[in-house]
């Protein structure tokens, strides 16, 4: 009798054997290139086996494997992850089509094992169970031994690795202090002057911070310092949501194609689907603009100058730095529209003025005011500024802040647009409008540029402590 024949005979409803085991399948997504097809990794163990994610990405070396989804088990199985059982193997799997780990506890012998799914329950023996999996060429784990190994540090001379990080250990370093030299090891040390700094602390979700008290102040300080200047030209504070519907999103495909990699989209609602996905705001363009839109009516109502303090994810990419690349990150992000189009070019270069203030007066940090190229310009942008900066550890240079000059690219596409002043015979004017953004990558140029192998430094007009001059 076939597994899918035993699987399907037994309900949930029947006792399982007295002295039987219980046992987990699950089904793995490794990291792969998008233009490669995934190899589904599955796990075999006893439910009560602990299966760490590095312990399984070492013994099927894959790279970050994570649970399944529907999609994946569908296209491979024919069933949805939940359902996924043993006997959704077949022929079609075999020759390497899918790799399989077994826990070492599985014994091949007549020991009972259960598999239940939240429709059905197989009962079957080690010898049976073992025997069926010897056909897709199983690897045995012992996921104890393997986790154990894994959380003890490797001798220095064991690798060229630890021997690298060796040669940039500092000779008077303490515990406490940092142990690795910035010119030798600059990402480790930046990394150790960041956690030993109190700045941030690791989230568990990959690409995610936590912005401790030291850090969040700089970030205060910043933000009174920008948020003066810009409400003394004009500026006023506002909030929008950070969903945006998918329908919103693509009325802009030049902008959303130039997110497209990034976007993080909600797409149930408990165990719900939603009828419409919605992303979540990887800019704000298309969520401020349709309102833009509704709110001017005539040329007195610009220009229009709001900006907000959030947060945005963006997703999409291989390797999170803190405050330099996260998927989540804190910003402010200022948008105006003017009547016209000299109006909305001063507005950019005074921005960026504001940026280079910022980095100069109050981190101490020199930046180069530019121009981005057409390739690296805003995606439906019509030019984009910046202030670039250097760290001279590394020798490379870093994008500081932007500001961008939109057209009337986008007011074209969400009918931003007034009567002409000059009368209702002339043709109606397209607003043109800007962008421009300032995110928590500052608190990380800061820290590169001025910190040492002494430690934490930070310039005194942004320090949580400050000294009462009283």
């Amino acid at each position: 009798m076939s597994l899918e024949s035993m699987l399907s005979l037994l309900s949930l409803e029947t006792p399982s054997p007295e002295g039987s085991i219980p046992l987990k399948t699950l089904v793995f997504k490794p990291k792969t290139a998008k233009t490669a097809t995934p190899i589904p990794l599955i796990v075999i163990a006893l439910a009560s086996t602990q299966t760490p994610s590095p312990v399984l990405a070492k013994t099927a070396g894959v790279k970050e494997p994570r649970l399944a989804k529907d999609d994946l088990t569908t296209e491979f199985f024919g069933t949805p992850a939940k359902e996924f059982s043993i006997a959704s193997l077949n022929n079609n799997h075999k020759d390497g089509k899918v790799k399989i780990l077994v826990d070492s506890q599985i014994a091949s012998d007549e020991t009972q094992y259960v598999i239940e799914n939240p429709s059905a329950k197989l009962v079957i023996s080690g010898k049976n169970l073992t025997g069926f999996l010897e056909a897709y060429t199983p690897t045995t784990v012992d996921f104890a031994a393997e986790a154990s190994a894994a959380a003890t540090p490797a001798p220095a001379a064991a690798s060229t690795v630890a021997s690298t990080n060796d040669s940039a250990k500092l000779d008077d370093a303490k515990l406490i202090g940092v142990t690795v030299d910035k010119e030798k090891d600059f990402s480790n040390w930046y990394q150790q002057i960041l956690t030993k700094g109190e700045m941030l602390d690791y989230y568990d979700v990959s690409g995610c911070y936590i912005m401790r008290p030291a850090s969040y102040a700089i970030w205060e300080h910043i933000q009174k310092f920008f948020d003066d200047k810009i409400k003394a030209m004009g500026v006023t504070n506002a909030y929008f949501p950070m969903f945006v519907s998918s329908r919103v999103l693509e009325r802009e495909k030049d902008h959303i194609e130039g997110f497209a990699p990034e976007v993080a989209w909600v797409t149930k609602a408990g165990s719900s689907e939603l009828d419409e996905p919605i992303a979540i705001r990887p800019t704000s363009e298309t969520v401020m603009y349709p309102y833009y839109a509704k709110w001017i009516r005539s040329h007195r109502d610009l220009p229009l100058k709001l900006n907000q303090w959030n947060s945005v994810v963006r997703w999409e990419f291989k390797h999170p730095q803190p405050f330099l690349r996260t998927r989540e990150f804190l910003w402010q992000e200022g948008h105006t529209a003017h009547l016209t189009d000299d109006e909305a070019a001063d507005q950019v270069h005074s921005i960026l003025d504001y940026y280079r203030q910022v980095y100069e007066e109050l981190l101490a940090v020199p930046v180069v005011k530019g121009k981005k190229t057409e390739k690296e310009k805003f995606a439906g942008g019509y030019y984009t500024t910046t202030c670039e900066g250097y760290i001279p550890t590394t020798g490379r240079g870093i994008q500081g802040a932007t500001s961008h000059h939109l057209g009337q690219n986008f007011s074209k596409m969400f009918n931003i647009s007034v009567e002409n002043p000059e009368g209702s015979d002339k043709p109606k004017i397209f607003a043109h409008q800007t962008s421009w953004g300032l995110s928590t990558r500052v608190i990380g140029v800061m820290v590169m540029v001025h910190s040492d192998n002494k430690g934490l430094v930070i310039p005194p007009r942004v320090s949580q402590f400050q000294t009462n001059q009283d």
